[in-house]
């Protein structure tokens, strides 16, 4: 086992890290930029560096700093964290070259699924159900009409590289086609530096599915259920709740087992997320993300097992602590997303926090690094914090959810909390009548 362990991120996925390491007996070390420097996971660590300045390119994601701060402080491994360099497989290779250990993946790993095009033949290959598509890039708009045409319309050009919604459009017919193609490789070059796009039949009223898996790169694999994270923004998941309310055990079991033998299949290492688009009792592979989600608590709460005490073990070289058997769902939990947001635009709300209140009580959690006094910095993403439920059922989380929105205090900045407590009374939320298209349709009727 390692004895210390430094965390390539900041914020509150930063203090979940180092809070793993102290159970484990580990020791931590914090890196942060200039702005970073009174951050809680900077406190809370047991050593901190700080790798450059305000920019997140010549501090977080640089990656000579974070190996300077590996040999300066003695740490054997680096938590990668979400988002920044957790995906980036070239900084998974240069950290394996200089001897170190990444928690997480391998590059080839990475590199197999975050390539759009790869990671959907990969999971063809291995049995996971997928979306009707082009086969590989689409290189012109004359190619475009034919695949359209093969597999009828309505259809959704995709950047090979992309994320986060970029690089993405829908096209209801071939009179939209040449538009909705060109526009989409336009932004996929901007955004990621590679216009290769693809194409899929898209889907109408689809729900997004994930599940959650696990790998000890040494034979063994598992799922942990599925998660919900229907209700998105601009493709970005502000709700997710495991399990999902629109899958049943039999349908949860089938998915499951389908990527839990593909990822033994592949001898994937750490923690992953397969994600699905499901609609009319079917699922359609879209991606995999091969990093810990943001999301990853409400899993944790329904399996009661810690995904980053695990991601630890098996990247020192265990093998997984648990088997499928051992995975028994427990009552249902719910995740949102708090985002320092200025409604109705969701423009980024950076400043001082002047009071700060966590909710408590029985089944809830918040996975925040605020504090009273602490100034939002205006480089970095605008997520504050995540409030996780858990009950017996859904509608105790609900409720739970509901309550616990009301304890929450976070004054100097404008949030997203008002935006749950209006969400919590609709009647499609409290039932769970929804997919990846209602919340867009309901924050135009109810924000403009």
């Amino acid at each position: 086992m390692f004895d210390k362990i430094l965390i390539a991120n900041r914020g509150e996925i930063a203090l979940r890290v180092i809070r793993a390491c102290r159970e484990m007996g580990i020791q931590s070390v914090a890196v942060h930029s200039t702005a970073d420097a009174d951050a809680m996971h900077v406190r809370m660590a047991d050593e901190a560096v700080c790798i450059g300045p305000n920019s997140s390119t010549l501090s977080y994601l640089s990656f000579p700093a974070i190996i300077a701060a590996c040999e300066i402080t003695g740490a054997q491994a680096i938590h990668p964290g979400y988002g920044f360099l957790s995906e980036n497989a070239a900084f998974v290779q240069i950290v394996e070259d200089h001897g170190l250990s990444f928690i997480g993946p391998s590059a080839e790993h990475i590199r197999q699924m975050g390539d759009k095009i790869t990671a959907k033949e990969t999971a063809e290959r291995l049995g996971i159900p997928i979306v009707p598509g082009s086969k590989g890039g689409v290189p012109d708009v004359e190619s475009a009409k034919k695949a359209a045409a093969e597999m009828g319309y309505p259809v959704i050009i995709k950047a090979t590289a992309g994320g986060g919604g970029r690089g993405m459009k829908v096209a209801l017919s071939e009179a939209e086609l040449e538009v909705a193609f060109r526009t989409a490789r336009s932004e996929s070059k901007a955004a990621f530096g590679n216009d290769e796009v693809y194409m899929e039949k898209y889907l109408q009223k689809p729900r997004h599915i994930e599940v959650q898996v696990f790998g000890d790169g040494q034979g063994g694999g598992v799922h942990l259920g599925e998660r919900d994270c229907s209700l998105q923004r601009r493709h970005q998941k502000v709700f997710e709740e495991a399990p999902g309310p629109s899958i049943s055990p039999e349908e949860r079991a089938r998915i499951g087992g389908i990527c839990a033998k593909a990822i033994a299949e592949m001898g994937y290492k750490g923690a992953g997320t397969i994600e699905f688009l499901y609609e009319d009792g079917e699922f359609y592979f879209i991606e995999m993300n091969t990093r810990l989600q943001v999301e990853h608590p409400v899993t944790e709460a329904i399996f009661r097992q810690d995904l980053v005490r695990e991601q630890i073990r098996v990247a020192a070289g265990e093998k997984l602590s648990f088997s499928q058997e051992d995975l028994l769902l427990d009552g249902h939990a719910i995740e949102v997303r708090i985002n320092a947001e200025k409604l109705p635009n969701f423009t980024p709300c950076p400043g001082k926090i002047t009071q700060y209140h966590a909710p408590g009580g029985l089944g809830v959690r918040m996975d925040s690094a605020l504090y009273d006094g602490y100034s939002i910095p205006p480089y970095y993403d605008s997520l504050i914090g995540k409030l996780i439920v858990h009950g017996r059922d859904r509608p105790e989380a609900l409720a739970r959810l509901k309550r616990a929105l009301g304890e929450l205090i976070v004054d100097g900045v404008d949030t997203t909390i008002p935006l749950f407590h209006a969400l919590l009374e609709e009647k499609d939320v409290q039932t769970g009548d929804y997919n990846i298209h209602w919340l867009e349709k309901w924050l135009e009727t109810n924000l403009g």
